[in-house]
Order: C-alpha cells, then structure tokens, then sequence
C-alpha cells in the first residue's frame, strides 16, 4: 500500500456501530457515527476554544507564531488522523481523542500544573488528565439533559488510558500513579462508569498518544529555532537529526535559516510517521488481535517506536529539555506564572467572594467543605486562558508580573 492510501477497515479497529454506549443514553444522530458525534461536541466545547489562549511553551503574548495549545492540539490530530488512515483504524475517534487529549491543561503549561498540583496537595492534587475528564464529564454545561458532553465509553476510555492502564486488575496504581494512587477525578468516576482503568486503551488512543509525542518534539524544535534558544546546528549533537541535515544540506545548499528548519521539522514528522506505521504493522502481524477488545487485552502497546527510534526520540526530548524547557529565559517566565496561579488559589480561598457568582456553591461558601472549596477553585482556575489569569491578578492585586 503506498504511504497516504488509506487502508480498509481493520478488525481491530473500534467500530462506531458497536460502542458501548454512552452514560446517558441519547437517540442516535441520523447524519453521523457516535464518534463523530464525539468529535464535533469537542470541536463545540467551551474548553476546546479556551485552548486558543493557553501556553505550550511560550505565553501566547510573546509572538504570534508561537503554538498555543490549540494550534498544538490540531497538529496532533493531524499526525494521528494519518496514521490512522493507514491502519484502517477509525479516523473519528482518532480525532476526538487528539482533539480532546489537552482539554485539560491549565493556563501556562507545565508551570500551571506544578502550580495547581501544589495547591491541591492535601486534596487529592492536580492531573490534566484527570481534568480533560472532569470537564468533558462534568464542567461543560452545554445540555440540557446532563452535565458534560456524554461522550462514548471508547472516547472517555480514551481520554483516561492513552498512556497506557492505571492500575492493575486489583485495584493498584501503576506507573506514574503508583506513589499518590488513581487521581479522584478519575477514581471517582470509575465507581459510577467503569472504564477498565486495568486495559490498554483503543488502537485509536495509543495513535493520538503516540501523535501527541511526535507533534510536541517536531515542533517545540520549530518554536525554539523560532525563539533564538538554539540553531539548526546544534541539532547535529543527535544522530537523527544530524543525518536529516546532512541530507537537507546535500539537497539544498546555502538554504536559508528558516526554510532549513523548517525542512527538518517536516522531515522529522515523515519519519516518525513512517517508524510508527512499521512497528505497528509488525507488532500487530504478531498479535493478530481480531477485534478492539483483544487489542485491549493484549498486555502491552501495539502502537509504538521500534527500540532504536524510541531511543532518538528520547534523545530529541532531552535535548529540548536542557536547551529550551530548562532555558534560564523560559524558567523565569514559568517561574512568575506559577506566582500568580498561587497568588489566585490564595485569595479565592480567603476571600471566596471574589470568584464570579457563577462558581459560588448554592448553599454559599459557608456550606462547602474545605476541600470541596479547594476543588472548586481548582476546576476555576484549572479553565483559565493566559490572559484571563493575566487579567484576574492584575483585578485583585496591585502587582503583575509581565510574563516576557
């Protein structure tokens, strides 16, 4: 099959006519598969468009090329959406899944959720994966028959196990839950709907997983030649992208900055796609899983890089680790975001009052538990743009970093 063809339907990708349902049942579309429909409440959400002005790496302030955790999320499905054409696996749950996969993120990336993380300590802690659940379960309120956006069990599966299962067949945590446990948002909502936090997620899931990582390493690569934070040259210290420039400088000598940059980028992304597509042939030729569900019960990810590719793709990450996320610029930035989530979290705790009538509790603040108060103001803060954090410290204090 040529690279780009779409594969037929495979037997072990999830299919639209036998998913499990949804939580609260609904007629079915006349015009679309459930997980269309999926797709486009995500596209719909509050959540979604708040994506718009949310850091990846950058404040959405500091240029207007920079990626957003929009533009970020819709590189994802685009990567995921090609690897799943040629699989034969569902494209529109592929696509709900990257769509939706950041949902969850609070404003200033990373440094956010260390900041919330910290805040929520004694009341169960933050997990943006945890939080991409709660809000397409809970926070958006767009319907009026329930909370959320009653999506199928295969997108909430999704959501929840894109990484891999939570927890073993007895209840205890794996990976990185193993120390703290489940987080509640998902703990919680397994009790009611059980999302066999024990199996690996859909093909479908582990595509967008694996999309996530290729779209972040390309094209933070992107963002940081953009920034200044290093030169293509100093790609050349790993042999995968040393060997991409070798070949971009063969082909095109004297190519500018810019456009040489954005070659590797782009040939980087064809590579990761094309090492993708071949383990995952030949780890399904060996597991010849004959539906989703044996792909669930298999035991380990079928979706994957080969040994040696996973090793240059962890070597991408380290690079971008030391030369840009640790880059005393980008700390010192991050750093002051952090200050103003814990600045907000404070206040609204001492001062509850001072969020928007819309987050009050119907008993009032006096009725809340204190943890109920913090999760509250977690879930608030936790749906903040940038700006919108920007702009409420710059409301109830008389100091604001400037976050440049």
């Amino acid at each position: 099959m040529s690279v780009g063809m779409a594969a037929p339907r495979s037997a072990y990708a999830c299919d639209p006519d036998r998913s499990r349902g949804r939580l609260f049942d609904e007629p079915p579309s006349k015009t679309r598969s459930p997980f269309r429909r999926d797709c486009d409440r995500v596209i719909h959400s509050t959540a979604f468009r708040r994506l718009k002005y949310k850091t990846q790496v950058f404040v959405f302030h500091e240029g207007d090329h920079y990626r957003t955790r929009l533009t970020h999320t819709l590189e994802v499905a685009q990567i995921a959406r090609a690897l799943a054409r040629q699989l034969g696996l569902d494209e529109d749950l592929t696509e709900t899944l990257a769509l939706a996969h950041d949902l969850g993120h609070p404003p200033f990336g990373h440094a956010g959720e260390r900041a919330l993380d910290a805040c929520l300590r004694d009341d169960g802690g933050f997990d943006h994966n945890a939080q991409t659940l709660r809000v397409v379960t809970a926070l958006e309120h767009r319907y009026p028959e329930f909370d959320g956006l009653n999506l199928t069990w295969e997108s909430l599966e999704g959501i929840v196990k894109h990484n891999g299962p939570l927890a073993a067949r007895n209840g205890d945590a794996l990976g990185r839950y193993r120390e703290r446990g489940v987080p509640v948002g998902i703990s919680d909502f397994v009790g009611a709907y059980d999302l066999e936090l024990w199996s690996f997620a859909s093909l479908e899931a582990q595509v967008a997983a694996i999309a996530d990582d290729i779209a972040y390493d390309a094209h933070d690569i992107d963002d940081g030649l953009r920034a200044g934070l290093f030169e293509v040259d100093d790609l050349k210290v790993m042999p995968l992208t040393a060997e991409i420039i070798a070949g971009i400088d063969r082909r095109y000598p004297g190519l500018d900055h810019d456009r040489r940059g954005a070659e590797l980028v782009r040939e980087l992304i064809s590579r990761f796609i094309g090492a993708v597509v071949s383990e995952a042939g030949r780890r399904l030729d060996a597991a010849q899983p004959r539906s989703a569900d044996e792909v669930r019960g298999y035991g380990e990810a079928l979706i994957a890089f080969s040994a040696p590719v996973a090793q240059a793709e962890a070597e991408i990450k380290s690079f971008l680790h030391h030369r840009m996320y640790r880059h005393p610029r980008v700390m010192r930035v991050m750093g002051e975001a952090e200050t103003i989530l814990f600045d907000l979290f404070a206040r609204y705790q001492n001062n509850p009052g001072d969020l928007p009538r819309e987050w009050t509790p119907p008993g009032g603040p006096e009725a809340e538990s204190g943890t109920g108060r913090a999760r509250r103001i977690g879930n608030f803060i936790a749906g903040m743009t940038d700006r919108f954090a920007l702009t409420e410290h710059q409301r109830l204090f008389d100091s604001t970093p400037d976050l440049r």
